[in-house]
């Protein structure tokens, strides 16, 4: 029978009282991509499945580099495809099509340039890997969403539409790579174990594709923020409601103790219910969702107002800063994964890094700016609170920009101060947790249209990110069907950690 245990609930006002189930029964009715908060707890549970998964990785890897050395990681994820060109891969002596039209800068490691677009991040880049050589060959169309998908998943999709989009989520289709890493490395406390913000992945009218737990199901979504507003609103961070991460105001009422005589009614006729959840600890995970909202933990995570204002000025008062300071105190919480998704969609304008015309100017004034401000003080900021030990950050987009402006690469249209789509060559940035410092991997060609040795997959990427986590890249997972499929088909940069 399903029991509900614990004192019976008497009015809050009585500061001797500890709260109950009952209490619950009100907080619990909120959700997330349909997702309760007592199943978030799943996230929570040792399962044994994912205890075995981990333990054979563990003995199928000698450790080596970077082996196990990541506690958590924020992923700043740069939807739309950032041009390296015109960040922190530029090139002189090329023709004036491909030459950036910003100015080279000299950075921290002698050699090594960035546009005058990062002036920050150059005088940081002591602190963290570059990646020059990210590159892959695209299976169809140089789409965002497929792209999205493979960077996310490790894997490229079925189907693509003959526009390049995508079909919406499936529960067919692989794990985003932060749902398996909650699931392998699930946490000892009660905290959200995966947050994407400040939007889950969307592209055109597609949202959520390679952003969910897929055929893991949905006890390993991301919890996801989706403040309201525009995406030119650059406060939206103030707007965020975590509604089902507290007690609601008619919880402490006398009501409650009157709710508590519910819980006969609930023992005598949930028979059924019984049956479904015997298997599923609900109990369990009913108290570890009650712990969380009552400890106040994710709650609070969720205050900036309760930074200071010079360092919030320092990440930068818009949403992709104040993204990157809310996942410094998430992750400071206990929270294992966090996404910053960049708060602009591709295929816009303004900040977005589909930059197709206006480049010049976006980037300058829009876009760079706040990559600058937001990145450099998220390092800096982890570096000196000493986490950056623990704690892997990857700034990485789907694509880079094509070497020469003005040229079509996937069928659209760009103009003289435009670039398209260009997955042979780009650059990722690496930073914590047992990577090199001052390192730079790999190295492009004199135009940056292909790398000249070391070219790293995006699966590899993945790869290297399960191996600081200490799981094993081909560790198998069962899909929907209870087929076996890798995590990823790739093995782990080693040659990018100490």
């Amino acid at each position: 029978m399903l029991s509900f245990k614990g004192p019976r609930a008497k009015d809050l006002c009585d500061p001797h009282l500890g709260e109950t189930r009952r209490a619950f029964l009100r907080v619990g009715g909120a959700s997330l991509f349909g997702l309760s908060l007592p199943q978030i707890m799943q996230l929570q549970s040792s399962q044994a499945q994912a205890a075995e998964a981990t333990g054979k990785a563990d003995a199928h890897h000698s450790g080596g580099p970077g082996w196990g050395k990541a506690k958590s990681i924020i992923m700043v994820y740069l939807q739309g495809g950032p041009s390296h060109l015109d960040l922190w891969d530029p090139k002189e002596k090329v023709p004036d099509n491909v030459k950036s039209q910003f100015k080279p800068i000299s950075t921290k490691i002698p050699g090594v340039k960035f546009t005058e677009n990062l002036p920050r991040l150059s005088q940081v880049n002591d602190k963290f890997t570059m990646i020059r050589s990210m590159s892959y060959t695209p299976n169809g169309l140089f789409n965002h969403t497929a792209a999205i998908y493979q960077m996310m998943t490790g894997y490229t999709t079925d189907k693509v539409s003959p526009s390049g989009q995508l079909e919406p989520p499936s529960p067919k289709d692989f794990p985003n790579f932060g749902s398996n890493i909650v699931k392998m490395k699930p946490l000892d406390e009660p905290m959200l174990p995966f947050v994407m913000l400040p939007r889950p992945l969307q592209e055109s009218n597609v949202v959520g594709k390679g952003g969910t737990a897929g055929f893991l199901g949905k006890a390993f979504d991301p919890y996801t923020l989706y403040p309201p507003g525009d995406d030119m609103d650059m406060d939206k961070l103030q707007k965020i409601r975590t509604d089902d991460l507290s007690l609601r105001d008619e919880v402490f009422d006398v009501r409650l103790q009157r709710r508590a005589n519910l819980r006969q009614a609930l023992n005598e006729q949930m028979p059924v219910i019984n049956e479904a959840v015997e298997k599923f600890e609900l109990d369990q995970n009913y108290d570890r969702a009650l712990s969380l909202i009552l400890s106040g933990r994710a709650r609070d995570a969720f205050q900036l107002s309760a930074e200071d204002d010079v360092l919030r000025d320092a990440y930068g008062r818009n949403s992709f800063g104040q993204s990157c300071l809310l996942a410094r105190r998430l992750v400071e919480a206990g929270t294992r994964v966090v996404e910053v998704i960049w708060p602009k969609v591709a295929n816009s304008d303004n900040h977005s890094w589909d930059h197709h015309s206006g480049l010049s100017k976006r980037m300058k004034d829009q876009s760079a700016p706040m990559l600058d401000n937001g990145l450099t003080t998220l390092i800096e900021d982890l570096d000196q609170r000493g986490m950056l030990e623990e704690t892997l950050v990857v700034a990485v987009g789907e694509f880079g920009r094509s070497p020469q402006r003005g040229v079509s690469t996937s069928g659209n249209n760009n103009s003289d101060d435009g670039r398209d789509h260009w997955p042979y060559c780009y650059t990722a940035v690496v930073a914590g947790a047992g990577m090199k410092r001052g390192f730079v991997y790999g190295k492009s060609d004199k135009t940056a249209s292909a790398p000249v040795d070391n070219p790293v997959h995006p699966a590899e990427l993945l790869a290297t990110i399960y191996h600081s986590f200490g799981i094993d890249p081909e560790t198998i997972v069962y899909n929907h069907l209870n087929q076996p499929r890798e995590l990823v088909k790739a093995q782990a940069v080693t040659s990018l950690m100490t």
